[in-house]
């Protein structure tokens, strides 16, 4: 592909590419991903990577992969995440003295910083002394940074590649580091609560109706002005979010997650005030314009959260949600094939398995049960959903990848994989 291509930017047709590739992909899921970057026109002269779009399907393994394949894209049919070029496996085992399953701290930290830790850590080593973590080097190399998060964008998943912490609960601080040490130019989630002293709410009450813990709780003092006065545009907002200039943009648009993640029919929503793939695409938008290339974070968190939970609706929901965030990133990669794009899970949750409806076949209750039956789509056929745990499993987990150095991840590797791969694009040249 001529990489003159590359001079065009993200402008308006590439943009009008995003939300044709997208709605093709939600009428039709198996079209949509075939559709949205053919592979093989590329392949033949891939060009240095300069970009990177990382997204985590946070708790998402390989039956929650097939879970959303059948109820999606049918029998027949695969996601767009499963397209890419590449395939491999990573293992998630921490470097934790009192655990053998990792948690979404140590994952990200092994991705962000290429060493293994302790869960709850957020880039430290097993000693608590701090590690370089990827979003900083990009930053340091003069690329734009970037997380997208369903979860709060203080959460542990985003927080390993721009903040250093010894405790994942400690949100306002890692807030603050990326105002004061790694600023990442575009922060979009959930999590104001994490931004505001105590007793100062912000454009999300404190105390709501679908869940009384939630209200303002920072230690650090009103960040939100901090980050403005730095030169952040603050928007809360869907429509905000549109009309904010390119550059520095914080979002928060949740007090903590932007869904409420309890088990089916008890208070479980799913309706964030912005979806992943808008998010995304704004990110993208954003990013683009830096002609050192950039790094760009992206997560969907109802992947795990609703698992913990045995929620085999949401799941599915938020696993289309995330879909559409691939969709988003293909489209881009597909005029831009300078980006390596990867998907993959920081971990398994909930020890899900596919199972044939089968009424014989029920084996538990409680955290055990089954759950469903769910559609397949295209067909008349159902399937099962069996949880064996409301916790995380040592699985490993599935990693997918198209653009310059995707072929790396086939095989099978240790997470900490992850940070040898993208290092070669995102770290300052010596």
């Amino acid at each position: 592909m001529n990489r003159r291509v590359r001079s065009a930017r993200w402008g308006a047709p590439v943009a009008a590419a995003v939300v044709a590739a997208v709605a093709t992909m939600v009428l039709n899921p198996t079209l949509g991903a075939s559709a949205v970057a053919p592979q093989s026109a590329a392949k033949a002269k891939t060009p240095t990577a300069k970009n990177v779009i990382f997204i985590n399907g946070d708790g998402m393994g390989a039956s929650m992969r097939e879970a959303a394949r059948l109820n999606l894209s049918g029998l027949e049919g695969q996601l767009a995440m499963d397209r890419l070029a590449a395939s491999g496996q990573l293992t998630t085992t921490p470097h934790d003295p009192k655990a053998v399953v990792t948690d979404s701290a140590a994952a990200a930290t092994a991705w962000a910083t290429g060493e293994k830790t302790y869960n709850g850590a957020i880039s430290v080593d097993v000693d608590g002394n701090p590690l370089a973590t990827l979003g900083q080097q990009a930053k340091a190399a003069g690329k734009a940074t970037g997380l997208v998060t369903t979860a709060q964008v203080t959460d542990a998943s985003p927080a390993a590649f721009f903040a250093n912490t010894a405790d994942r609960g400690q949100q306002d601080e890692i807030a603050r580091q990326y105002l004061d040490v790694s600023k990442p130019d575009v922060i979009l989630g959930g999590g104001e609560d994490w931004w505001l002293p105590a007793g100062t709410p912000g454009a999300f009450k404190d105390k709501p109706a679908e869940d009384t813990t939630e209200a303002s709780r920072g230690t650090k003092g009103n960040l939100i002005k901090k980050a403005q006065k730095a030169g952040y545009s603050y928007v809360n907002s869907a429509s905000g979010l549109s009309k904010a200039k390119d550059g520095k943009i914080l979002g928060l648009f949740s007090n903590e997650e932007m869904f409420q993640q309890r088990p089916e029919g008890q208070g479980d929503v799913y309706s964030p005030v912005v979806d992943l793939g808008t998010m995304t695409s704004k990110a993208l938008t954003s990013l683009d314009k830096n002609k050192k290339g950039f790094f760009l974070m992206v997560e969907e968190e109802g992947t795990d959260e609703f698992a913990h939970s045995n929620n085999g609706t949401r799941v599915l929901q938020s696993m289309q949600q995330l879909e559409k965030a691939v969709a988003v990133a293909r489209a881009y990669i597909a005029t831009h094939p300078d980006t390596l794009l990867v998907v993959t899970g920081d971990h398994e949750t909930g020890g899900l398995s596919v199972e044939e409806v089968d009424g014989a076949d029920e084996s538990g209750d409680a955290i055990s049960a089954e759950d469903g039956p769910f559609s397949i789509r295209g067909s008349d056929r159902k399937f099962i959903i069996d949880w064996t745990t409301s916790g995380h499993t040592s699985v490993d987990v599935p990693v997918t990848a198209s653009g310059p150095l995707s072929d790396s991840f086939s095989g099978k590797h240790p997470n900490t994989y992850v940070h040898d791969v993208l290092k070669q694009v995102l770290a300052p040249r010596r």
